[in-house]
């Protein structure tokens, strides 16, 4: 089939192409530009009629992804299911269905028709857990099983596959020489990966035959997520050589994707300081040749847990500020348990708070939401102030919770409101227009 790459490079306007522009507020042939250099991609698998089109990359409003997924110690569909679907009433753009117990098809298929959101996976987990469970061994893993159960995958409606082709005997030999880390390897199916690979002293199948996961990824017109395989679990192993190895060949394998007509983005880390976020997404950029860039956070610090989707949401911010494209949400329960529905909830709506923050600080020129939300504060404009919310609903209850005595103010400050005051003194001299 012709992919939405392809249609672009011809100058054809998709009816995706449309929706995103529409979505965005921006004109079709930007849109259908820039997905022809490969530095916007619209993940949306044709055999799925009932997906929301999202548009990530260059120009567009930072995305949320949310994960969901089964373990082997909480398996429960109609939980993944109630997930997924608090996922999308918070707002989520993508999701990510990361299950590694149960029946992986079921888990699969039950999401995918419960909700709208274009849904993405790790296909390694599966390779790697029914290999187990028929072998007892992961290192008996068949590619030819592996590339079989991709396009399984995707004909079940997939629309977008974190598939790790950037580790290769080159990435680990990097990891060897450097010693291994402090945070260890944080990547479940790069780790199984790497283990499979010294096992049986064989190349990753996945980089070995990149041209036939293209292939597979153009047929279904799916997005090739390039997966971090060897982000860092800690700050201190962050930017080490190992991960940027990985990362100058995910960049090189999205450029040659690109070329190819497939769909591709690369994903990062992970966890890296504050200061290093700039670089990572300049380094990111530069050499993918501008590829939309899905970071996994980032997680700033190794010491908040419980509180890990607010450290990620700062990470967040910066990242989106820098020009990351698609965020993929921590939860509280990040580092410690599987999420529950309000885990799902909170990251989402955090990781949708960090990337307002970092989108008005990365286009100027969209914050006229934010002025209208601070004149209806100053005016003590309650009911047009939700209207300007990320979460309106919270926003009133909190406020109704506790009522104030004088409805124009807030329990804040009741009688002692700065606002009122301020509106009392300066009555004459607004001039502003609404």
């Amino acid at each position: 089939m012709t992919t939405q790459i392809e249609h672009a490079r011809q100058g054809t306007i998709t009816k995706e192409i449309q929706s995103v522009a529409k979505s965005e507020g921006l004109p079709e042939t930007f849109i259908m530009e820039h997905v022809a250099k490969g530095e916007i991609v619209i993940p949306c698998n044709p055999n799925r009629s009932h997906q929301k089109i999202t548009g990530i990359g260059t120009g567009l409003k930072t995305k949320v992804n949310a994960s969901i997924g089964a373990s082997s110690d909480i398996c429960d569909i109609k939980l993944e299911v109630k997930k997924a679907k608090a996922a999308q009433e918070e707002g989520a753009d993508t999701l990510m269905e990361l299950s590694a117990d149960g029946d992986l098809d079921e888990i699969r298929r039950t999401i995918l028709a419960n909700t709208d959101l274009a849904v993405g996976n790790v296909p390694l987990y599966q390779a790697f857990k029914e290999t187990i469970r028929k072998y007892k061994n992961p290192a008996k893993l068949d590619p030819e099983y592996l590339f079989d159960l991709i396009e399984q995958q995707l004909d079940d409606g997939l629309s977008f596959m974190a598939i790790h082709c950037g580790i290769n005997q080159y990435t680990i030999e990097r990891l060897r020489k450097q010693g291994f880390r402090y945070g260890g390897l944080a990547s479940k199916g790069g780790t199984y990966m790497v283990a499979w690979m010294d096992i049986n002293k064989k190349e990753n199948p996945l980089y070995e035959q990149f041209d036939r996961v293209c292939a597979l990824m153009k047929k279904y017109d799916a997005v090739l997520s390039l997966g971090n395989g060897i982000r860092a679990g800690a700050i201190h192993d962050s930017h080490d050589r190992a991960q940027m190895a990985e990362m100058i060949i995910n960049c090189e394998l999205a450029e040659i994707g690109r070329n190819m007509g497939c769909q591709t983005m690369v994903e990062g880390p992970g966890h890296v300081p504050l200061d290093e976020i700039e670089g990572n997404i300049m380094l990111e950029k530069r050499m993918s040749g501008n590829a939309p860039y899905y970071v996994l956070g980032p997680i700033p610090c190794d010491t908040g847990a419980g509180y890990d989707h607010i450290s990620a949401a700062i990470g967040a911010a910066s990242s989106a500020r820098f020009g990351a494209d698609l965020i993929c949400y921590i939860t509280p329960a990040e580092h410690l348990a599987l999420p529950d529905v309000n885990d799902v909830r909170e990251g989402v709506r955090a990781t949708r708070l960090a990337a307002r923050i970092g989108d008005i600080s990365k286009y100027p020129d969209r914050r006229e939401n934010e002025k209208q939300a601070a004149m209806a504060r100053r005016d003590m404009r309650w009911n047009d102030l939700e209207k300007y919310l990320l979460f309106p609903e919270i926003a009133r209850k909190t406020r109704e919770s506790r009522a104030p005595a004088q409805k124009e103010t807030c329990t804040m400050c009741g009688d002692f409101c700065a606002m009122k005051k301020g509106m009392e003194i300066f009555k004459n001299d607004i001039t502003d227009k609404r």
